[in-house]
């Protein structure tokens, strides 16, 4: 079975050329079921079977392993069987129809308006790192950018006499998002800022050095503003969030929060429903008044 799967991952690098992220992942998951597979007996890929494999996921699902990634370890194992009936080294997939147990869905962690307010209107300096990283946060919140979307971003995909950024999400799908006022002069403010430091491209956004400044950097940069402002560790996705919580909230559009967004499936949206939900729900306890708290003394 080691051969089989020292063999497989091989494939994958050489062959199938995955990065070495997605290698490490299949290795662990593999090596996981592996382990199962010898601590019950089964000597060869073979010999697992879909109810055995049942049974390693319930186990696994019991031991605290979330859906998510119960799911990535059945994808790597239907990987893996693939491979061996490529090879013809068996016929069967015993992830075959299976399903992890259905997680908990947890809804995303957001800034309320008032602690956006509070991480975005904080006394900005008046050099490189500051303009930068406060027009990077208010784009983020005003117009919702992914990680990699912001950090793609070129100065051709930016109009900031119409107020748009146009940009490419995932499917190499482009969209155009408007730019609300407050991000536009923090972006009127960094451009002069940005060309200080020679640039050999047209990345928006860049290091002291000219060099497109990293989806690493960014998260750093986002996190110590946010350390810096409110106490809390605050990450771009959480901005984006905050966005989307925020219109939904306002406009009551689920359509145009989808468009904004880039979500291909409403379904992926609709999480912010709940979001707005939340916070309706505890507007209500606060001030309905045939809602208030008992306090024990209602006998």
């Amino acid at each position: 079975m080691h051969d089989q799967l020292d063999a497989y991952l091989e494939h994958l690098r050489s062959e199938r050329q995955v990065s070495a992220h997605t290698l490490d992942g299949y290795r662990r998951d593999l090596l996981t079921v592996l382990a199962l597979c010898e601590k019950n007996a089964i000597h060869h890929w073979i010999d697992l079977d879909s109810r055995s494999l049942r049974g390693f996921i319930a186990r696994l699902h019991a031991k605290g392993q979330a859906s998510r990634s119960l799911a990535r370890l059945l994808s790597a194992v239907r990987g893996l069987y693939h491979y061996l009936a490529r090879e013809g080294l068996c016929r069967h997939d015993p992830a075959s129809g299976l399903s992890p147990p259905k997680g908990e869905r947890r809804l995303p962690r957001t800034l309320d308006a008032d602690r956006a307010q509070q991480l975005l209107d904080g006394a900005v300096e008046d050099d490189f790192i500051a303009r930068r990283d406060h027009a990077m946060l208010e784009l983020f919140y005003s117009s919702g950018l992914r990680l990699s979307e912001l950090v793609n971003l070129d100065l051709d995909g930016l109009d900031l006499a119409a107020g748009l950024v146009r940009v490419r999400g995932k499917g190499n799908k482009t969209r155009e998002l408007p730019i609300g006022s407050k991000a536009r002069e923090a972006l009127q403010q960094w451009l002069p800022l940005r060309q200080l430091s020679n640039p050999p491209d047209a990345a928006l956004f860049v290091s002291q050095q000219g060099r497109r400044i990293g989806a690493r950097a960014v998260q750093l940069r986002v996190r110590q503003a946010g350390v810096r402002e409110l106490g809390q560790h605050v990450h771009p996705h959480m901005l984006r969030h905050s966005f989307a919580s925020h219109m939904l909230e306002s406009s009551q559009d689920l359509r145009a929060v989808q468009e904004l967004l880039g979500h291909a499936d409403i379904a992926t949206t609709q999480i912010y429903t709940h979001l707005d939900f939340q916070h309706l729900a505890t507007v209500y306890d606060k001030a309905h008044p045939r809602a208030k708290r008992s306090t024990g003394n209602d006998e």
